[in-house]
């Protein structure tokens, strides 16, 4: 397997097995960092989370749209060996998720985070996607790479 089949596999692994993430912000200089639950669309083309109106992560996405997700796909200790562990942080731009598809990718998220059903039936809840435009990942102090997203996934 070549490098950049073996980096596509390992980040669509982590995406499909792992439900949460840390998503970076900013706003006037502030960093700002939120636990989120997320979701993975189009081959890791588009991270789906979904958020209240009335947060700092809401607000700040209204400032500015740029984020960073980052997802650890390390083994948790006592789970068992013989895993490699590794993080991949995606790097992208909010948007909005209206239309047509809003119905579908709330279905999908809600599948993948049943325990989310209250929240996301709150008027004050919002889908957000972001659109990954590259993936760093990361094997080790030594071992750090990126991939951007048309090379990961074709269109």
């Amino acid at each position: 397997m070549n490098q950049l089949s073996a980096a596509r596999n390992g980040i669509l692994n982590i995406l499909d097995t792992t439900g949460l993430a840390v998503l970076a912000t900013e706003n006037a200089g502030q960093p700002h960092t939120s636990l989120i639950a997320v979701t993975s669309f189009a081959a890791g083309r588009q991270l789906i989370f979904a958020t209240y109106r009335s947060t700092c992560k809401y607000r700040n996405l209204l400032q500015n749209r740029r984020v960073s997700v980052l997802i650890n796909g390390c083994p948790v200790p006592g789970a068992g060996a013989g895993q490699d562990g590794y993080v991949v942080t995606a790097v992208g731009k909010v948007q909005d998720i209206a239309g047509s598809a809003l119905a579908a990718m709330r279905a999908a998220h809600l599948q993948k985070h049943p325990d989310l059903a209250t929240f996301l039936q709150s008027a004050d809840c919002v889908l957000l996607g972001v659109a990954v435009e590259s993936y760093q990942v990361v094997r080790g102090i030594d071992d750090v790479s990126w991939w951007q997203i048309d090379d990961l996934c074709p269109a």
